[in-house]
């Protein structure tokens, strides 16, 4: 088994999103640039944050930060200009001290255009990295069933 495949999604508390494709994200052949699956990522990310407290204000508010150190995609099908697709992002409950979101986005026809992970870590105000949760985040595991 793989490292990553221990941890289990919490698919309880997984945030759906719809997005419209917009002409800027688009190729000179209508087709979404590879590069904007991240973005999307961070749409899906961000509206998971809103939902369950956990955005980057209410992370910055507790005196953290947490960049991503990795992130991953793998395309299945295009999505086109105009195409309104939806993100569902969910969190893995891990113990270790950092956040890992996965992401599955469906093209409108429900089948599934890319999927993704990005992991980030908790910096500290000083901009030194956490080994073990913050305990802001230590509560909201708890708060959502986590622990």
């Amino acid at each position: 088994m793989k490292r990553k495949e221990q941890y289990k999604e919490a698919e309880a508390l997984t945030v759906t999103q719809e997005v419209r494709v917009r002409f800027n994200e688009t190729d000179p052949l209508g087709i979404v640039w590879h590069g904007y699956y991240i973005t999307y990522f961070e749409d899906g990310r961000e509206a998971f944050g809103r939902q369950h407290g956990i955005s980057y204000l209410d992370i910055h508010s507790h005196g953290y930060t947490t960049p991503i150190v990795k992130s991953s995609c793998e395309h299945k099908l295009p999505l086109k200009y105009g195409d309104v697709f939806r993100i569902e992002t969910t969190i893995v409950d891990t113990p270790a001290a950092k956040m890992i979101f996965r992401y599955k986005i469906f093209d409108a026809d429900n089948n599934i255009a890319c999927t993704g992970e990005t992991i980030q870590v908790f910096l500290n105000s000083e901009g030194i990295m956490q080994l073990n949760y913050p305990p802001f985040f230590e509560e909201w595991r708890s708060k959502v069933g986590l622990i």
